[in-house]
């Protein structure tokens, strides 16, 4: 499905991640920043992925296990929707599920191959949905969405936190 959300597929605070994806083919920005993101991800050292730049921030390992449990979440509203469950889904509480994650004792090579398999998953997933499912909505966190909302946030949300590494941790 191409082109992108328009204001009223997702709730304005999301557009700050959609707004992060270049182009209208969101299933073409999620293999690209694969590609991309795994360059980088690679390039970081066991030791260097328990980096903070700041006492109260996540480790490089805890950034990394949030876009994947992120992407999960995502694919799992995406799932629900595209097929035409009508039931709300409850909210997502990023700092519950790190503090559940325990990202720090899981190593570094285990979050970047993980990583790759989640979103490998995610793309098999909207590439195999019917046109008319991209369109589909539902309500999450109390908010409306698109299922082709959700396919930019995807890389969106990555690609927010993939620059904070680049800025903040390996700068």
């Amino acid at each position: 499905m191409s082109g992108r959300p328009l204001p009223n597929e997702a709730a304005s605070n999301y557009f700050k991640y959609i707004d992060k994806v270049s182009g209208d083919d969101a299933l073409l920005a999620m293999r690209s920043q694969l590609d991309e993101s795994m360059k980088m991800l690679s390039a970081i050292t066991e030791e260097k992925s328990l980096h903070k730049y700041a006492p109260e921030k996540w480790t490089i390992r805890q950034v990394l296990n949030h876009v994947s449990d992120t992407e999960r979440a995502f694919a799992y509203r995406t799932l629900w929707f595209a097929r035409g469950f009508e039931t709300p889904l409850s909210g997502y509480d990023p700092d519950l599920a790190a503090a559940g994650a325990q990202a720090n004792e899981i190593s570094w090579s285990s979050h970047v191959a993980e990583f790759e398999h989640v979103r490998n998953a995610t793309i098999s997933l909207f590439q195999n949905l019917s046109p008319e499912a991209w369109m589909r909505t539902g309500m999450a966190s109390g908010k409306l969405f698109t299922v082709r909302a959700i396919a930019f946030l995807v890389s969106g949300h990555a690609a927010h936190h993939f620059e904070m590494l680049r800025e903040k941790y390996l700068a």
